[in-house]
């Protein structure tokens, strides 16, 4: 029964933070309400939830992940795939090596290896932070996308770096030639199981699918277990689960482009995934601020360990670690651009400069999450002689030191960098939509032209009504497309209000239809009907 409180407390809280955060004076993103509703509940309570690290990577990562790697552009994460790989692979070992220095020179009493693997552990940055922030302040599509890209990798690569860290404190060794050979098979062996068991599961999926008639119910469950079983299959082989449930994602997406669903499976679908991800985010950062109170409670035996016998000392650790890996990933982020800039110029290609305010908005976009305490606390209570682990309260208390820190500075400087920055227009992609629209308007004619002649009740009347209104729905659609100049303009503003006009009628439907059931004029059955009817009509008009 305590375990089912507490998971209602979870979700109690989650539900909570959505409304904290809107009537908050301050822009605080939902994560930094959602820590400080988790502290409360522990402080509360005085019984935190035991995390364990593993169950929580297998129950939090894998459908998270998975979503992602389905519905994050595919076109623009591999056209920005070198820049992503820069990111992900290239800054984390940069972070693991300069950090894992700056650590054991700063704190003398935590050995090499133990630094290195609180390095690795806080190297890869939390999406779901950064996104939060983009809510309020607009940050450019191209560089939401690359910091999305960056986050799907980056924590594979910094967790196999965590596992090497450990390995060399366990056994005090370390040969970079079996760590090469080792990351290869994790990454390409994760990679290679997702995309498989997307592709085995999908194709098996749509076999049974033309046997019988589709139900959203079983097609959703199916979409649900895809990422649990590719994580594990992963892992199971010694492979990356964290990669393959990306792979998985990734592959899903195309798996979809390539079979026709029904559209209310997509609909449902889409409303699960949504769910569950607005679900596991928040809870993940509830159980973060869980963790909190009975890490502080240690402080003054932790910085014992420091050799020093005042708690604020942990503060200057945290705070120096935090700016160190701020100036890390704004020195990788400044030489990787001007690379990228002399590289083009080599091609004969001219590409001016960023803004300035992007380039420090991308160094400040590393907010450290849930991945990073999760990852720490999976380091080993004793070594292979049977002794303690050096500094493992020292590396926790630290790592979450700098989750809380680099949230804060990421949701306080982005909105500053970012405030007032004028985004130039993605006139690309409104063209490609145009087009596309167009494309699709003609072949809807042209289908129903077929249609008029083709069909048994081509010379009925009615028949011939009903299809000549259809066609001029398309047709008038063809004439808004076309339009343009001042035009385009009016018919925009024709638009405009024609959706306030039709949004005023829904409503009105709404509340005679609330009078009806009021009344007993109509069953719950109709009720449920026309609700669904209006419902999809106010979805419609608002898209």
């Amino acid at each position: 029964m305590q375990t089912v409180e507490i998971v209602l407390a979870l979700l109690a809280a989650v539900v909570l933070s959505g409304a904290a955060a809107r009537f908050l004076p301050l822009a605080v993103p939902a994560p930094l309400v959602q820590i400080g509703l988790g502290a409360f509940i522990a402080l509360v309570t005085k019984t935190p939830v035991a995390l364990d690290p593993q169950l929580f990577f297998l129950l939090f990562l894998p459908p998270l992940l998975f979503l992602d790697g389905w519905r994050i552009p595919k076109d623009d994460f591999f056209r920005d795939l070198p820049v992503i790989l820069e990111l992900a692979l290239g800054l984390v070992v940069l972070t693991v090596v300069g950090a894992g220095l700056f650590i054991h020179w700063m704190i003398p009493a935590m050995p090499v290896a133990v630094a290195f693997a609180l390095a690795a552990v806080i190297s890869p940055t939390d999406p779901i932070a950064v996104s939060a922030i983009a809510q309020r302040v607009p940050i450019p599509k191209r560089l939401m996308h690359i910091l999305e890209g960056e986050s799907l990798l980056n924590d594979a690569s910094g967790l196999v770096c965590l596992r090497f860290a450990v390995a060399a404190a366990l056994t005090g060794t370390f040969v970079l030639r079996d760590a090469v050979l080792t990351f290869a098979w994790v990454a390409l062996a994760g990679i290679a199981i997702g995309v498989l068991t997307t592709l085995v599961v999908t194709t098996l999926n749509a076999w049974l699918s033309r046997k019988s008639a589709e139900d959203a119910g079983p097609q959703t469950l199916v979409s649900l277990l895809i990422p649990f079983a590719a994580y594990l299959l992963a892992e199971k082989v010694h492979a990356s689960g964290i990669l393959a449930a990306v792979a998985a994602g990734v592959a899903m997406s195309f798996s979809e482009a390539a079979r026709q669903t029904v559209a209310a499976t997509r609909v449902r679908r889409n409303m699960v995934w949504d769910t569950l991800q607005f679900t596991a985010n928040g809870v993940i950062f509830v159980l973060l601020g869980e963790q909190l109170p009975s890490i502080l409670a240690g402080a003054v035996e932790t910085v014992r360990t420091t050799g020093h016998h005042q708690a604020w000392w942990l503060g200057v650790y945290v705070v120096a670690i935090t700016l160190g890996l701020g100036l890390l990933r704004f020195a990788w982020v400044w030489g990787s651009l001007k690379l990228t800039l002399l590289r083009a110029r080599r091609r004969g290609e001219e590409r001016a400069s960023p803004d300035w305010k992007i380039i420090a908005a991308t160094a400040c976009a590393g907010a450290r999450g849930a991945i990073t305490l999760a990852g720490v606390l999976t380091l080993p209570l004793v070594t292979a002689s049977g002794e303690v682990f050096p500094a493992r309260d020292l590396a926790i208390f630290l790592a979450a030191g700098v989750i809380v820190l680099s949230l804060l500075i990421s949701s306080t400087a982005l909105p500053l960098l970012l405030k007032n920055l004028q985004l130039p227009p993605d006139t690309d992609s409104q063209e490609q939509a145009q087009q596309a629209r167009t494309t699709l308007a003609n072949a809807a004619i042209h289908a129903v032209e077929q249609l008029m002649t083709a069909s048994p009740h081509a010379a009925d009347l009615d028949f011939q009504a009903a299809t000549a209104r259809v066609a001029d729905v398309y047709r008038d659609r063809l004439d808004s497309l076309a339009q343009s100049g001042e035009v385009a303009v009016a018919a925009r503003r024709s638009q405009a209000f024609e959706k306030d006009v039709r949004l005023k009628a829904l409503e009105a439907e709404r509340e005679a239809l609330r009078r009806l059931v009021r009344q007993r004029v109509v069953n719950d059955g109709v009720r449920s009907r026309l609700t669904r009817d209006l419902d999809l009509a106010e979805a419609r008009a608002r898209s």
